[in-house]
């Protein structure tokens, strides 16, 4: 609406220009002494003037005048009607002197209002005028034209430098590398010229040089060389800007120019000699100008880094052409630098984009005065940004120093926008029907809903304590196991080992016998059966012999295997009583009845006393006792189970109604108490991607599979997110025999490949024990064969176990968690320099730290350093 009202009242006020009066003045700016000359006063507007009044003055004498002359226009145009009137005043004056003169105002009178003109100033010169045939802002064709009239070169007409010269005139005789010097190249003549040819200008070496001035017509005017009048023309203008230090000298031009000359002919005596003879020929006059030295001085050292090439004074604007975009949007910068001096030379400026801006090349356009700079660029990652301050640097004429110019910083937005890398193109697969069928999206897998078996951080199974007790108790039930089986084996080789134990067996079998003689009350059988089971007892029980089978001996012999004394002496009593009951009369069956029973009840009790020693079965009693202090107590397990099921399943349920914040925040209580799993981290993973967290997506999927390297989803939800990382990095190839061994090592997580270690040296162990107790050569054979593959198999699995756990435990990986960093070649901001750009998601290796930085390297081998806050160790 503004620029509406504006545009009205500039058309309204024009219209009143145009109906206002006004005094216009035609006069020559250059005259002769001698010469007259016209002046005119034009009054244009609706009405015509009814009073008009000037005088010339002292300096001029009034020849003539005025002659007064009119006319009137009228339009109509949709009705209406508008009368337009233009009155004129001509006088002839001719110059009293010398010298430079202002004319007089005329005034005048229209419709009650007085107007007056300007005064315009005339140069009046001693000289005549120039040649009349050419006459004031007379015109000749550039276009070099033949002889005119027929006339010829021949003849003793002549043209002399002063009536006819080209001058090539400089703005300057000094300047400096850069300078903007006018050159103009004037033809000045006074004579009557008919055509030009064979026209060369300067090639202006050691200067860059454009055409500013070319005309097509020669147009001449008065000029005043030297207090003489000449007609003057410029043929050609350049702008000259010196591109080297020292003297510099700009060559002669030339121009043929065809004259016509009046020459003198003979005449005949007839009186049509004058009407029929042509006294002008054509003749050609080649003018040059002389060379011409120009100083040009360098500039001076020290120019900033953004110096541009300018030399003059500048100014300079910056600008967005959009300050909020998306990413893969297009946007463009402009800088503007306007004023006077080398415009044309002058150089692009050194933009430094942030670093995941796509630059394209500089678009330049003359402006005014000016050049315009264009930067389109289109940001490739999301974020707050900023571009600039922009410098450029000029070297000032007028000051002789350097001067920077130096804009605002100009921030910019980036959103997130469509991803060129979705799911709009999928894999094609052939159909029976021969047409193609295409996916119609793709997307990571789904989150592990069941409870993750969880365990504390870096915690692995091999290595543990547990994996060393159980490892330890296999080889010691193996030893175990070969020790008892070579003792049973000697036991069934020693005959006095069996009679040992056997005593009470036989002992007993003969008091069964001694209990049938005392049912069939036959008392000297019955004694000395009885006798004999208790001798018979202590000869097998501690190997003696007959001889050794003194009373003293065996009650020594019971009291040192643990019998209590009293017990011992018991023995011997009944074995006093069989002696004396031998000899003596029948003492009746209770007698007999009672000694059976005292023999049964001392021996049984022998034979307990002497399992009891404490000397023997200690040993597995205090390896139990130690396996059983070794085991982790469950005191307190079960609440924090419950607290982590909990926050799991408060996740998994987020997860699912789409609220990925909370069930990342569930997942990551968890791992804030210790706790660790693969499916922990495959999770967290998941909720990141969901929240295009990409860098923390692939974090934690790493260390999935740092946990579990046979984790299938987790590889493939990794593969996935990798694909949408924006840096294509070539890794450097690998020997095959590693590539085939890791894969192999991947094929199950540490804690089985432990168990596997486990029951392969179970396996290994039995095999040696067959090999070392089998009773046949093929049974020996064949234990050793399976015991070394065995063998071979649990060192390979305690090796891949072993493995897993030393990769995890390594912190020579990282994650790129910026949107955009800039590697350098040293640590360091200042005095860096920059080497290449990473974009959030891609993984690198550790190699070294300084104070904030890391060194890092790429899977091509390209190295450098990053602040450590770009980076996540995995």
């Amino acid at each position: 609406m503004k620029r509406l009202t504006t545009i009205l009242i500039a058309a309204l006020l024009s219209i009143a220009a145009l109906g206002q009066n006004s005094i216009k003045v035609q006069a020559p700016n250059l005259v002769g002494v001698n010469e007259q000359f016209n002046i005119t006063f034009i009054i244009s507007g609706e009405h015509a003037p009814s009073d008009f009044s000037w005088e010339p003055g002292n300096d001029f004498q009034l020849v003539w005048g005025p002659q007064r002359g009119s006319s009137t226009s009228i339009s109509i145009v949709n009705g209406k009607r508008t009368t337009s009137s233009q009155t004129t005043y001509t006088y002839v004056l001719l110059p009293k002197g010398t010298g430079r003169f202002q004319i007089e105002a005329a005034e005048a009178t229209v419709k009650g209002d007085r107007l007056s003109s300007s005064r315009p100033t005339i140069e009046v010169v001693s000289d005549g005028a120039a040649a009349s045939s050419q006459g004031q802002g007379g015109r000749q064709q550039s276009q070099g034209q033949g002889n005119q009239g027929g006339g010829s070169t021949a003849g003793s007409a002549q043209v002399s430098g002063e009536d006819m010269f080209l001058r090539l005139s400089l703005s300057k005789r000094s300047a400096m590398v850069g300078e903007t010097i006018t050159a103009t190249l004037k033809l000045y003549q006074r004579v009557n010229i008919a055509g030009f040819e064979d026209a060369r200008f300067p090639t202006f070496n050691g200067f860059w040089s454009q055409e500013i001035q070319a005309p097509t017509n020669i147009e001449f005017h008065r000029e005043s060389v030297g207090e003489k009048i000449y007609n003057a023309a410029v043929l050609r203008s350049w702008n000259l800007v010196p591109q080297k230090a020292g003297d510099i000298t700009v060559d002669a031009a030339e121009l043929v120019c065809l004259v016509n000359v009046r020459t003198p002919r003979a005449s005949t005596g007839s009186i049509f000699d004058s009407f029929f003879q042509d006294d002008y020929q054509t003749i050609r006059k080649r003018v040059s100008t002389a060379p011409v030295t120009i100083h040009v001085s360098g500039l001076p050292a020290g120019a900033p880094a953004s110096f541009g090439g300018g030399v003059g004074s500048f100014k300079m604007s910056a600008a967005l052409t959009r300050d909020s975009l998306k990413t893969h949007d297009a946007a463009s910068l402009r800088i503007t630098v306007t004023g006077s001096g080398n415009t044309s030379l002058l150089e692009a400026p050194k933009i430094s984009f942030p670093p995941d801006f796509e630059v394209y090349d500089v678009k330049v356009s003359d402006t005014g005065g000016g050049k315009t700079f264009e930067y389109p660029f289109i940001p490739r990652s999301h974020g707050d940004f900023t571009i600039g301050p922009v410098e450029y640097s000029y070297f000032d004429i007028a000051s002789r120093k350097y001067v920077t110019l130096r804009s605002q910083a100009l921030p910019i937005r980036v959103e997130r926008g469509t991803d060129l890398s979705g799911s709009g193109g999928g894999q094609i697969v052939q159909g029976v029907n021969r047409r193609d069928v295409r996916d119609v999206g793709s997307d990571i897998r789904f989150i592990s809903t069941k409870p993750a078996a969880l365990s504390a951080i870096g915690h692995f199974f091999v290595g543990s304590p547990a994996f060393w007790i159980l490892s330890a108790l296999l080889l010691l039930l193996a030893a175990a196991a070969w020790f008892s089986l070579r003792t049973l084996a000697a036991r069934r080789a020693d005959v006095v080992g069996s009679k040992n134990r056997a005593a009470t067996k036989m002992a007993r079998k003969r008091l069964s016998q001694a209990g049938s003689f005392l049912k069939g009350n036959l008392y000297t059988a019955f004694y000395e059966e009885l006798h004999r089971a208790l001798l018979g007892f202590i000869s097998d029980k501690f190997n003696l012999d007959a001889a050794d089978m003194s009373k003293e001996n065996i009650s020594d012999r019971l009291v040192e295997n643990g019998t209590p004394e009293g017990l011992a002496a018991e023995f011997i009593g009944l074995l006093d009583a069989c002696e004396f009951a031998r000899y003596a009369p029948d003492s009746g069956h209770e007698a007999m009845n009672s000694h059976y029973e005292t023999a049964v009840s001392v021996i049984s009790a022998i034979d307990d006393s002497m399992k009891r020693n404490p000397r023997k079965g200690n040993g597995a009693a205090a390896a139990l006792l130690a396996l059983f202090l070794l085991l982790p107590t469950q005191r307190g397990a079960a609440q924090q189970t419950a607290y982590t099921d909990s926050l799991w399943t408060q996740g998994t349920a987020a997860y699912s109604d789409g609220d990925w914040a909370t069930a990342a925040k569930a997942w990551s209580d968890i791992r804030a108490l210790g706790l660790e799993s693969p499916d922990l981290y495959y999770n967290l993973g998941n909720a990141c991607f969901k929240q295009d967290d990409l860098a923390h997506a692939i974090l934690n999927y790493e260390r999935a599979l740092k946990l579990d390297p046979s984790y299938s989803d987790a590889r493939f939800n990794l593969e996935f997110a990798q694909g949408l990382v924006q840096d294509k990095i070539e890794a450097v190839p690998e020997f095959f025999l590693s590539i085939w061994a890791r894969k192999l090592c991947w094929l199950l997580p540490s804690n089985t490949w432990a168990v596997l270690f486990l029951i392969l040296l179970a396996g290994t162990l039995g095999c040696v024990l067959l090999f070392l107790l089998g009773r046949s050569v093929a049974a020996r054979r064949s234990g050793f064969i399976t015991g070394i593959v065995a063998l071979v198999l649990s060192l390979l699995c305690l090796h891949f176990a072993f493995w897993q756990r030393t990769d995890f435990r390594k912190a020579d990986g990282a994650i790129v968690v910026r949107a955009v960093t800039t590697v350098q070649s040293s640590p360091g901001r200042d005095s860096a320099k920059d080497l290449f750009v990473l974009h959030e998601g891609t993984k690198v290796k550790l190699l070294d730290s300084v104070g904030e930085w890391r060194n890092i390297e790429l899977a091509d081998g390209r190295q450098g350093w990053l602040p450590e806050a770009d980076l996540e160790v995995i």
